[in-house]
């Protein structure tokens, strides 16, 4: 007899790993999707691979970080415009180094913006759209940052930004 699943003890692992069979069945819903419409002939729209992966590490804090790659993304991520390419963090004492990967552009095409927390990549060709905005682990200083492109993968390197000096005490006069 099945047990259902409300009746199943508490493993301490489905804290980590409870999501995943939600993920599971997300894309066995969308691979069941995608083999009726190639049954019905309805892929021929597609002019592109269709790319989507994730990738799991675990964070300076311990805990897991999965991050989500690809062009087959969820509706509200393809509204940015272009294949999320992959991306790796790496904080350091003194600053952050983003290594990113993206195949078959000139260094020229790519776009990079940065902002306090923001680092936005953007690549805008008519054959190849990446799009990725990051949130960084520390503010940056925007003043220093340093990138270089060689064999399709791109490596940023910001330096961590001064913390901000907390205010200084007032000396009350009078009596």
């Amino acid at each position: 007899m099945a047990r259902d699943k409300r009746d199943r003890r508490r493993d301490p692992w489905d804290d980590m790993f409870g999501s995943f069979d939600e993920e599971f069945e997300e894309m066995r819903r969308r691979m069941d999707l995608l083999m009726e419409n190639f049954m019905r002939g309805g892929l021929e729209q597609f002019g592109e691979p269709m790319i989507y992966g994730f990738s799991m590490r675990m964070g300076p804090d311990g805990k897991p970080r999965i991050q989500q790659f690809g062009n087959a993304v969820p509706q509200a991520q393809e509204a940015a415009g272009g294949r999320e390419p992959l991306t790796d963090i790496i904080e350091g004492k003194d600053n952050v180094r983003i290594i990113v990967e993206l195949p078959g552009v000139d260094k020229d095409d790519i776009q990079l913006r940065v902002e306090d927390r923001i680092l936005d990549i953007e690549v805008d060709r008519e054959d190849r759209k990446f799009y990725k905005q990051l949130e960084l682990p520390c503010p940056v200083d925007q003043d220093h940052a340093d990138a270089t492109y060689k064999n399709g993968v791109l490596e940023i390197t910001l330096k961590r930004a001064e913390p901000k000096k907390r205010g200084r005490s007032i000396r009350i006069n009078g009596r």
